[in-house]
């Protein structure tokens, strides 16, 4: 009996040594936030052709902020943030299998505007896309 006991316990240790090790990884893998004021640009296509640029100046840290202080963006909460349909005024129409990505300085974001920091002079590209 005791030595299932002792299996149990360093069941036990092990799984909270890796619980450890991966919150650990998680916080240095964290990306960082820029406090204070910023600028950024969000450029914004749309299907029609009419396309247009916004400069932001704001002291978020996130890119939601931002876009919500002016009025940019519309959407859905999930669990996994907010599922954005709307912005710049034209929402996406899913039954068209239609859907916004962004770019955040040129490469495609990884990340839903809830997360994603942003930091002085960054450049955010919205395209309403079609298809899946």
């Amino acid at each position: 009996m005791q030595k299932k006991n002792n299996k149990g316990v360093i069941a036990l240790i092990i799984v909270l040594v890796l619980a450890a090790a991966a919150l650990v990884i998680w916080q240095t893998n964290k990306l960082e936030t820029q406090q204070g004021g910023k600028e950024i640009t969000v450029n914004v296509d749309h299907l029609n052709g009419d396309d247009t640029t916004f400069t932001i100046h704001t002291d978020e840290e996130y890119l939601r902020g931002a876009l919500e202080q002016e009025d940019l963006i519309e959407g859905t909460e999930s669990e996994y943030g907010l599922y954005v349909l709307t912005v710049d005024g034209e929402t996406a129409d899913e039954s068209e299998q239609q859907w916004w990505g962004y770019s955040v300085n040129g490469t495609f974001a990884e990340l839903g505007v809830d997360s994603q920091p942003i930091a002085d002079g960054d450049v955010y590209d919205f395209v309403l896309n079609v298809g899946w």
